[in-house]
Order: structure tokens, then C-alpha cells, then sequence
């Protein structure tokens, strides 16, 4: 298979190969991460009984992200604090490049927490997992976001209710911003844009993959990638009326951001997205069926 045509079988849920280079990269790659962990881990543990507020797991994260080939460019500020970060969303790895970048904690999806080791790794950090079609689990959701930003400088969520190719930009679905309905006094609204460049597309999470062989597709590819971290210019959510115009306005900036980033028009998503009650243009559905 040829890198399209693999990237197409795992959007459809297919487990991919690797070669065996990319086996010894995969190993070896994963083997950095247990080191990290070995280092890390304990002492982020022996921080915890003297000193609350542990440096360590951004650390980790940062270096993760660095191991599984990520090269970090900051363009722009991210806040220290009193911030609620609102970020498109393209790979697991935004959770630890964007973490390792600000230290923030995360909103994110809940099949991320069943990823051996990502997991994990996430809940170092106080990710609030979100259950997509869970409705009436909301109000929870919305209190531990609340409780995640009393006690960490900044939070991160990522509306669009799933990844994408790093092409796109889906709706923002709005209901966790309820957060800032009324905000939390002093706290700003920063966009941020994930920008992985002409990798996204090959790294995407999409589709039917599952987080076990996209980790693998990641950890097993060659050489390293730019990734860019746009901190856009931050707002004050007492200026809009609402969890939607609050929306509205940061992924107004998102996109152009990702406009000017991609020197080309968006590109539709292909796949349906139930949570933001997006669907997909009827050709891409056509042709979805047809491979099937």
C-alpha cells in the first residue's frame, strides 16, 4: 500500500501495517516514553507531598511530544494563567505538545481515556474526559471543568467534537463553554491554532481508526514534523452575550488563522460528526460507501 492508501484503510477502521523500520522506530520511540516516564513520573509524585501545582507532567508532556516527532514552534503568547484555551483539534498529540507548550489541562474526548498509556498519560494532567452522545451527563461535565480551572491555571477544550484532518474546521459545538456562563472573574478567552502543515492529513485521527492503530501509524513513522502553535490574540468573554457568541468569535479567529496558514480555501470534512450535527458532503459519502 501507498501512504494515501493506507491512510484510507484506517479511516475506515482497518488495522494497518508497518514495515519493519517502522516496527524498530515504533519500539524505540516507545521505549523513550517509558523512559520519560521512569524519570518523570516519581518525581512529579515527590513534588506532590511537599508543594501542590507539579511542574513535572508538563515536562513530560513536553518531551513526549518531542519524542514522538514533534518539533514545536510557538507563534504567539499563550497566558499563564486565568485562561480558558479553545483549540482545533487534529491528533492525540495536541494534548501533549499544547500542554507541554502552557501546562494547560484539557477537555477532551472520552475514547482518548480508554488509549493504553495516552490515557494515562492525560489524567497526569487532569484531563476532563467528555462521553460525545452522553446528554444527560452534561451538568457533570460542565463541574469538572469548573473544578479544573479553579485549580489549574488554564484549561483547553476543543469544540469541533472530534479530530480532523488538519484541512478542515468543523462547527463548534458550545455546550462546554456553558462554563463562562457567567465567566469566572478575571479569566480570558485565547484561541489557539494546531498547525501540523502538509503532515496533518497523515497523522489525522479520522474516521473509524481506532486510538490503538493511530498510535501506532505515529509512533512508527520516519523523522520528525513542524508543528505550530498559534496563540491568536485574547478576548474577554464578558463582552459576548453567551457560551455561542463566545464560540462564534474564537473560531472566527481559528479560521483565519488556519486561512492564512494554509495559503488555500478549507476543505469539507468527510465525515459525518453527530455532536456538532455536521454531515458530510454527499460525494465523500458516496465514495466512503463505494470502498466499502
Amino acid at each position: 500500500m501507498n501512504s494515501q492508501e493506507l491512510r484510507d484503510a484506517a479511516e475506515r477502521g482497518e488495522k494497518t501495517p508497518l514495515s519493519v523500520i517502522g516496527w524498530v522506530r515504533f519500539v524505540i520511540r516507545t521505549l523513550c516514553l517509558i523512559g520519560l516516564l521512569v524519570v518523570f513520573v516519581p518525581l512529579h509524585y515527590l513534588y506532590r507531598i511537599f508543594k501542590y501545582g507539579s511542574p513535572f507532567p508538563m515536562l513530560f508532556l513536553r518531551y513526549a511530544g518531542r519524542v514522538c516527532g514533534a518539533k514545536v514552534t510557538k507563534i504567539g503568547t499563550p497566558l499563564r494563567r486565568d485562561v480558558f484555551f479553545i483549540a482545533n483539534h487534529v491528533s492525540w498529540l495536541d494534548i501533549l505538545t499544547l500542554a507541554g507548550a502552557s501546562g494547560t489541562a484539557f477537555v477532551a474526548k472520552y475514547e482518548l481515556s480508554e488509549v493504553p498509556v495516552i490515557g494515562w498519560l492525560c489524567s497526569l494532567n487532569r484531563t476532563v474526559h467528555v462521553k460525545r452522545e452522553n446528554r444527560l451527563g452534561v451538568a457533570e461535565q460542565i463541574n469538572a471543568l469548573r473544578e479544573a480551572l479553579e485549580d489549574n491555571w488554564s484549561v483547553t477544550i476543543f469544540p469541533e467534537g472530534t479530530t480532523t484532518d488538519g484541512q478542515s474546521l468543523l462547527p463548534f459545538k458550545t455546550s462546554m463553554l456553558s462554563v463562562l456562563e457567567p465567566p469566572p472573574k478575571d479569566v480570558l478567552v485565547q484561541p489557539v491554532l494546531i498547525d501540523y502543515g502538509p503532515v496533518g492529513e497523515e497523522l489525522g485521527w479520522v474516521g473509524e481508526e481506532s486510538g490503538i492503530n493511530n498510535a501506532k501509524r505515529v509512533l512508527g513513522r520516519k523523522g520528525t514534523f513542524e508543528l505550530k502553535l498559534h496563540f491568536l490574540e485574547p478576548f474577554s468573554p464578558e463582552e459576548f452575550r453567551g457560551r455561542k457568541a463566545i464560540g462564534a468569535r474564537a473560531r472566527a479567529a481559528i479560521e483565519a488563522a488556519l486561512l492564512t496558514a494554509l495559503g488555500k480555501p478549507l476543505r469539507e470534512f468527510k465525515h459525518d460528526v453527530v455532536p456538532v450535527r455536521y454531515a458530510a458532503p454527499k460525494d465523500h459519502r458516496e465514495q466512503i460507501i463505494e470502498l466499502e
